[in-house]
Protein backbone atom coordinates (compact mmCIF):
# COMPACT_ATOMS: atom_id res chain seq x y z
CA UNK A 1 0.00 0.00 0.00
CA UNK A 2 1.16 3.19 -1.16
CA UNK A 3 0.20 6.52 1.17
CA UNK A 4 1.93 9.77 2.04
CA UNK A 5 3.44 11.95 4.67
CA UNK A 6 4.14 15.51 3.55
CA UNK A 7 6.52 15.31 0.74
CA UNK A 8 7.76 11.55 1.08
CA UNK A 9 5.87 8.59 -0.65
CA UNK A 10 5.36 5.71 1.72
CA UNK A 11 4.92 1.76 0.78
CA UNK A 12 4.59 -0.24 3.12
CA UNK A 13 5.83 -3.95 3.41
CA UNK A 14 2.89 -6.50 2.97
CA UNK A 15 4.54 -8.27 5.97
CA UNK A 16 6.76 -7.40 8.29
CA UNK A 17 9.65 -9.74 8.94
CA UNK A 18 9.77 -9.04 12.87
CA UNK A 19 7.49 -11.77 13.71
CA UNK A 20 10.14 -14.45 12.61
CA UNK A 21 12.78 -11.96 14.04
CA UNK A 22 14.45 -12.81 17.66
CA UNK A 23 15.21 -9.58 19.33
CA UNK A 24 16.53 -10.99 22.62
CA UNK A 25 19.43 -12.28 20.99
CA UNK A 26 21.16 -9.57 18.25
CA UNK A 27 24.40 -9.35 16.46
CA UNK A 28 24.92 -5.91 16.11
CA UNK A 29 23.96 -4.52 12.53
CA UNK A 30 22.89 -7.79 11.22
CA UNK A 31 19.28 -8.05 11.66
CA UNK A 32 17.23 -4.52 9.75
CA UNK A 33 13.75 -3.49 10.01
CA UNK A 34 11.22 -3.40 7.29
CA UNK A 35 11.44 -0.48 5.33
CA UNK A 36 13.93 1.95 4.05
CA UNK A 37 14.22 5.54 3.16
CA UNK A 38 15.39 6.89 -0.37
CA UNK A 39 16.56 10.18 -2.02
CA UNK A 40 18.02 10.73 -5.40
CA UNK A 41 19.62 13.44 -6.62
CA UNK A 42 19.93 13.82 -10.51
CA UNK A 43 20.26 16.99 -12.98
CA UNK A 44 21.16 18.81 -10.17
CA UNK A 45 18.50 18.29 -7.73
CA UNK A 46 16.48 16.39 -5.16
CA UNK A 47 14.14 14.22 -5.98
CA UNK A 48 10.72 13.09 -4.30
CA UNK A 49 11.69 11.22 -1.80
CA UNK A 50 10.17 7.96 -0.67
CA UNK A 51 10.08 5.23 2.03
CA UNK A 52 9.84 1.65 0.69
CA UNK A 53 10.23 -1.99 1.88
CA UNK A 54 14.21 -2.71 2.48
CA UNK A 55 16.08 -4.38 -0.19
CA UNK A 56 18.68 -5.18 -2.20
CA UNK A 57 20.28 -2.23 -3.92
CA UNK A 58 20.59 -3.03 -7.92
CA UNK A 59 24.36 -1.41 -9.10
CA UNK A 60 25.89 -1.32 -12.38
CA UNK A 61 29.35 -2.32 -12.66
CA UNK A 62 30.58 1.36 -13.39
CA UNK A 63 28.49 3.34 -10.48
CA UNK A 64 30.96 5.67 -9.25
CA UNK A 65 30.80 4.73 -5.24
CA UNK A 66 32.80 1.75 -6.24
CA UNK A 67 36.02 2.78 -7.89
CA UNK A 68 36.59 6.07 -6.36
CA UNK A 69 34.41 5.25 -2.48
CA UNK A 70 32.95 8.71 -2.86
CA UNK A 71 30.45 7.85 -0.04
CA UNK A 72 30.08 9.34 3.18
CA UNK A 73 27.57 7.74 6.19
CA UNK A 74 26.21 8.77 9.75
CA UNK A 75 25.62 6.52 12.93
CA UNK A 76 23.00 7.48 15.11
CA UNK A 77 20.06 5.62 17.46
CA UNK A 78 16.38 5.60 18.44
CA UNK A 79 15.43 4.90 21.96
CA UNK A 80 12.30 3.63 23.70
CA UNK A 81 10.99 6.00 26.34
CA UNK A 82 9.93 4.93 30.18
CA UNK A 83 6.23 5.99 28.96
CA UNK A 84 6.89 3.31 25.31
CA UNK A 85 7.11 5.97 23.20
CA UNK A 86 10.33 6.59 20.73
CA UNK A 87 12.70 8.96 20.30
CA UNK A 88 15.70 10.35 18.51
CA UNK A 89 18.95 11.42 20.25
CA UNK A 90 20.28 14.91 18.64
CA UNK A 91 19.53 14.03 15.04
CA UNK A 92 20.10 17.56 14.20
CA UNK A 93 23.86 17.09 15.43
CA UNK A 94 24.12 14.44 13.02
CA UNK A 95 22.45 16.12 9.90
CA UNK A 96 24.68 18.89 10.11
CA UNK A 97 28.22 16.58 10.39
CA UNK A 98 26.75 15.04 7.77
CA UNK A 99 26.35 18.14 5.27
CA UNK A 100 30.35 18.69 6.50
CA UNK A 101 31.28 15.43 5.70
CA UNK A 102 28.92 15.70 2.27
CA UNK A 103 31.37 19.24 1.74
CA UNK A 104 34.32 17.60 1.80
CA UNK A 105 33.64 14.78 -0.58
CA UNK A 106 32.26 17.05 -2.74
CA UNK A 107 28.69 15.82 -2.48
CA UNK A 108 25.37 17.80 -2.70
CA UNK A 109 24.11 19.48 0.59
CA UNK A 110 20.59 17.56 1.96
CA UNK A 111 18.17 19.55 3.41
CA UNK A 112 17.68 19.05 7.01
CA UNK A 113 14.71 19.92 7.18
CA UNK A 114 13.58 16.81 4.87
CA UNK A 115 16.52 14.69 6.31
CA UNK A 116 14.92 15.08 9.98
CA UNK A 117 11.75 14.31 8.44
CA UNK A 118 12.49 10.86 6.72
CA UNK A 119 13.98 9.89 10.36
CA UNK A 120 11.17 10.54 12.14
CA UNK A 121 9.04 8.91 9.47
CA UNK A 122 11.28 5.58 9.23
CA UNK A 123 11.56 5.52 13.54
CA UNK A 124 7.65 5.66 13.69
CA UNK A 125 6.92 3.41 11.31
CA UNK A 126 9.43 0.50 12.22
CA UNK A 127 8.84 1.45 15.91
CA UNK A 128 8.12 -1.96 17.26
CA UNK A 129 11.19 -3.06 16.07
CA UNK A 130 12.74 -1.87 18.73
CA UNK A 131 13.86 -4.02 21.36
CA UNK A 132 13.17 -3.70 25.26
CA UNK A 133 16.08 -3.76 27.91
CA UNK A 134 18.75 -1.09 29.00
CA UNK A 135 20.75 -1.81 26.09
CA UNK A 136 18.53 -1.63 23.50
CA UNK A 137 17.98 0.64 20.54
CA UNK A 138 17.43 1.16 17.08
CA UNK A 139 20.65 1.87 15.14
CA UNK A 140 20.04 4.59 12.58
CA UNK A 141 21.87 4.22 9.23
CA UNK A 142 22.13 7.58 6.96
CA UNK A 143 24.35 7.30 3.83
CA UNK A 144 25.12 8.97 0.46
CA UNK A 145 27.00 7.84 -2.59
CA UNK A 146 27.98 8.67 -6.16
CA UNK A 147 25.48 6.65 -8.10
CA UNK A 148 26.34 8.03 -11.51
CA UNK A 149 27.85 5.12 -14.00
CA UNK A 150 31.18 6.55 -15.22
CA UNK A 151 34.38 5.36 -15.25
CA UNK A 152 36.74 8.31 -14.83
CA UNK A 153 37.95 10.34 -11.46
CA UNK A 154 35.89 13.06 -11.14
CA UNK A 155 32.48 14.12 -8.91
CA UNK A 156 29.76 11.97 -9.29
CA UNK A 157 26.53 13.25 -11.39
CA UNK A 158 24.03 11.45 -9.44
CA UNK A 159 23.88 10.10 -5.83
CA UNK A 160 21.62 8.29 -3.79
CA UNK A 161 20.74 9.01 0.02
CA UNK A 162 19.14 6.42 1.93
CA UNK A 163 18.65 5.40 5.72
CA UNK A 164 17.72 1.94 7.49
CA UNK A 165 17.64 0.89 10.89
CA UNK A 166 18.84 -2.19 12.68
CA UNK A 167 17.68 -3.28 16.32
CA UNK A 168 20.45 -3.41 18.38
CA UNK A 169 21.73 -4.22 21.65
CA UNK A 170 25.12 -3.55 23.57
CA UNK A 171 28.27 -3.11 21.10
CA UNK A 172 30.58 -3.99 23.33
CA UNK A 173 30.25 -7.23 26.04
CA UNK A 174 33.25 -6.57 27.81
CA UNK A 175 36.11 -3.85 28.77
CA UNK A 176 38.56 -2.92 26.03
CA UNK A 177 42.16 -4.24 25.53
CA UNK A 178 43.87 -1.19 23.25
CA UNK A 179 47.07 -0.69 22.08
CA UNK A 180 48.84 2.11 21.21
CA UNK A 181 49.92 2.33 17.51
CA UNK A 182 52.72 3.53 16.38
CA UNK A 183 53.25 2.33 12.76
CA UNK A 184 49.76 2.71 11.09
CA UNK A 185 47.92 6.02 10.58
CA UNK A 186 44.13 7.26 10.73
CA UNK A 187 44.21 10.56 9.03
CA UNK A 188 46.26 13.05 7.94
CA UNK A 189 46.34 16.89 8.30
CA UNK A 190 44.46 18.13 5.09
CA UNK A 191 42.82 14.71 4.60
CA UNK A 192 39.41 13.43 5.37
CA UNK A 193 39.99 12.70 9.52
CA UNK A 194 37.16 14.79 10.65
CA UNK A 195 33.95 14.00 8.16
CA UNK A 196 32.64 10.34 8.49
CA UNK A 197 33.94 9.04 4.92
CA UNK A 198 33.62 5.56 3.89
CA UNK A 199 37.63 5.68 2.89
CA UNK A 200 38.70 6.25 6.60
CA UNK A 201 36.80 3.06 7.70
CA UNK A 202 38.71 1.11 4.78
CA UNK A 203 42.03 2.05 5.48
CA UNK A 204 42.03 1.06 9.08
CA UNK A 205 40.85 -2.33 8.56
CA UNK A 206 44.69 -3.82 8.11
CA UNK A 207 46.20 -2.64 11.13
CA UNK A 208 43.02 -3.67 13.22
CA UNK A 209 42.89 -6.40 12.26
CA UNK A 210 46.21 -7.15 12.79
CA UNK A 211 45.72 -5.87 16.69
CA UNK A 212 42.86 -8.32 16.70
CA UNK A 213 45.02 -11.17 15.93
CA UNK A 214 46.92 -10.15 19.01
CA UNK A 215 44.11 -10.54 21.23
CA UNK A 216 43.37 -6.77 21.38
CA UNK A 217 39.88 -5.20 20.36
CA UNK A 218 41.26 -1.82 19.01
CA UNK A 219 44.35 0.12 18.64
CA UNK A 220 45.01 4.02 19.28
CA UNK A 221 45.54 6.14 16.69
CA UNK A 222 48.33 8.17 17.02
CA UNK A 223 48.99 11.46 14.82
CA UNK A 224 50.48 10.46 11.06
CA UNK A 225 53.41 12.70 11.16
CA UNK A 226 55.13 11.84 14.56
CA UNK A 227 52.87 8.81 16.08
CA UNK A 228 53.42 11.42 19.26
CA UNK A 229 50.21 12.52 20.28
CA UNK A 230 47.24 9.99 20.59
CA UNK A 231 43.89 10.57 18.30
CA UNK A 232 41.28 8.26 18.40
CA UNK A 233 40.54 4.71 19.73
CA UNK A 234 39.86 2.51 17.00
CA UNK A 235 36.03 4.04 15.26
CA UNK A 236 35.43 5.81 19.13
CA UNK A 237 36.84 9.15 20.50
CA UNK A 238 38.85 8.29 23.09
CA UNK A 239 39.17 10.18 26.91
CA UNK A 240 41.71 9.42 30.28
CA UNK A 241 41.09 10.78 34.07
CA UNK A 242 44.46 12.55 34.32
CA UNK A 243 45.37 13.54 37.72
CA UNK A 244 41.74 13.78 38.22
CA UNK A 245 40.57 15.42 35.06
CA UNK A 246 38.62 14.51 31.77
CA UNK A 247 40.73 14.62 29.32
CA UNK A 248 40.67 14.11 25.44
CA UNK A 249 42.17 15.14 22.36
CA UNK A 250 41.52 18.46 21.05
CA UNK A 251 40.11 18.64 17.67
CA UNK A 252 42.39 19.62 15.35
CA UNK A 253 41.22 18.61 11.61
CA UNK A 254 42.19 14.79 12.08
CA UNK A 255 39.74 13.64 14.42
CA UNK A 256 35.77 12.68 14.34
CA UNK A 257 33.72 16.11 16.15
CA UNK A 258 31.88 12.97 17.95
CA UNK A 259 28.24 13.60 19.03
CA UNK A 260 28.69 11.34 22.08
CA UNK A 261 31.98 13.12 22.62
CA UNK A 262 30.31 16.10 23.25
CA UNK A 263 27.11 15.00 24.60
CA UNK A 264 29.89 13.45 27.55
CA UNK A 265 31.74 16.80 28.03
CA UNK A 266 28.52 18.98 28.68
CA UNK A 267 27.47 16.75 31.04
CA UNK A 268 30.92 16.85 32.47
CA UNK A 269 31.16 20.37 32.52
CA UNK A 270 27.51 20.71 34.38
CA UNK A 271 28.89 18.61 37.17
CA UNK A 272 31.59 20.73 37.84
CA UNK A 273 34.55 18.19 36.54
CA UNK A 274 37.46 19.71 35.24
CA UNK A 275 37.64 18.90 31.46
CA UNK A 276 40.72 19.54 29.31
CA UNK A 277 40.15 19.39 25.29
CA UNK A 278 44.15 19.49 24.46
CA UNK A 279 46.93 17.41 22.94
CA UNK A 280 47.56 14.42 24.56
CA UNK A 281 50.78 12.87 23.99
CA UNK A 282 51.67 9.13 24.10
CA UNK A 283 54.79 9.81 26.55
CA UNK A 284 52.45 11.45 28.65
CA UNK A 285 49.90 8.91 29.24
CA UNK A 286 52.36 5.74 29.11
CA UNK A 287 54.24 7.64 31.84
CA UNK A 288 50.80 8.18 34.05
CA UNK A 289 49.79 4.67 33.42
CA UNK A 290 53.29 3.51 35.41
CA UNK A 291 53.16 6.29 38.13
CA UNK A 292 49.02 5.96 38.49
CA UNK A 293 48.52 9.58 37.70
CA UNK A 294 45.87 7.72 34.18
CA UNK A 295 43.17 6.31 36.43
CA UNK A 296 40.61 5.47 33.95
CA UNK A 297 40.28 5.61 30.46
CA UNK A 298 37.23 5.04 27.86
CA UNK A 299 35.73 5.21 24.08
CA UNK A 300 32.82 6.63 23.16
CA UNK A 301 31.06 7.02 20.39
CA UNK A 302 27.33 6.02 18.96
CA UNK A 303 27.53 2.35 19.16
CA UNK A 304 29.25 1.72 22.15
CA UNK A 305 28.03 4.66 24.11
CA UNK A 306 30.63 4.52 26.58
CA UNK A 307 33.06 1.27 26.83
CA UNK A 308 35.73 1.55 29.52
CA UNK A 309 39.56 0.70 28.20
CA UNK A 310 40.74 -2.04 31.12
CA UNK A 311 44.15 -2.82 28.82
CA UNK A 312 46.25 -0.09 27.00
CA UNK A 313 49.41 -1.86 25.49
CA UNK A 314 52.47 -0.17 24.12
CA UNK A 315 55.85 -1.26 22.99
CA UNK A 316 55.47 -4.90 23.72
CA UNK A 317 53.70 -4.21 27.47
CA UNK A 318 50.15 -4.14 28.45
CA UNK A 319 49.41 -1.40 31.44
CA UNK A 320 45.89 -2.33 33.10
CA UNK A 321 43.59 0.14 34.88
CA UNK A 322 41.32 -0.39 37.69
CA UNK A 323 37.97 -1.79 37.38
CA UNK A 324 35.10 1.58 37.06
CA UNK A 325 32.80 1.25 40.14
CA UNK A 326 29.37 1.78 39.55
CA UNK A 327 29.65 5.18 41.66
CA UNK A 328 32.50 6.26 39.25
CA UNK A 329 32.32 9.62 37.25
CA UNK A 330 32.83 8.18 34.15
CA UNK A 331 29.53 5.48 35.05
CA UNK A 332 27.75 8.63 36.21
CA UNK A 333 28.02 10.22 33.42
CA UNK A 334 27.23 7.22 31.42
CA UNK A 335 23.61 7.26 33.60
CA UNK A 336 23.09 10.56 32.97
CA UNK A 337 23.37 10.48 29.34
CA UNK A 338 21.43 6.90 29.06
CA UNK A 339 18.88 8.62 31.25
CA UNK A 340 18.27 11.41 28.95
CA UNK A 341 17.55 9.51 26.23
CA UNK A 342 15.82 7.28 27.32
CA UNK A 343 13.36 10.21 28.91
CA UNK A 344 13.91 9.05 32.30
CA UNK A 345 15.09 13.01 33.54
CA UNK A 346 14.48 16.26 32.16
CA UNK A 347 15.73 17.29 28.56
CA UNK A 348 17.45 20.90 29.45
CA UNK A 349 19.14 21.14 26.26
CA UNK A 350 16.65 19.52 23.70
CA UNK A 351 18.90 16.87 22.81
CA UNK A 352 15.27 14.61 22.62
CA UNK A 353 13.44 14.30 19.50
CA UNK A 354 10.15 12.65 20.14
CA UNK A 355 9.13 10.54 16.97
CA UNK A 356 6.33 8.19 18.38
Amino acid sequence: MISTAPGIDIQRVERSRLQETDLEHLKFGRVFTDHMFVMDHTDGAWQRPRIMPYADLELSPATMVLHYAQTIFEGMKAYRNGDGGVSLFRPQANIARMNRSAKRMCMPHIPEDLFLQGLKELARLDANWLPDGPDAALYIRPFMYASDEYIGVKPSGDYRFMIFMCPVRGYYQEPLRVYLEMKYSRAFPGGTGEVKCGGNYAAGLYPTKLRQDQGYHQQVWTDAMEHKYIEESGTMNVFFIINGVLTTPSLDGTILPGITRDSILTLARERGLPVEERKVSVEEVVAGLHNGKVTAAFGAGTAATIAPIKVIGHDGTDHELPDLGADSEVNLIGKMLDDIRRGRVEDKHGWVVRVA
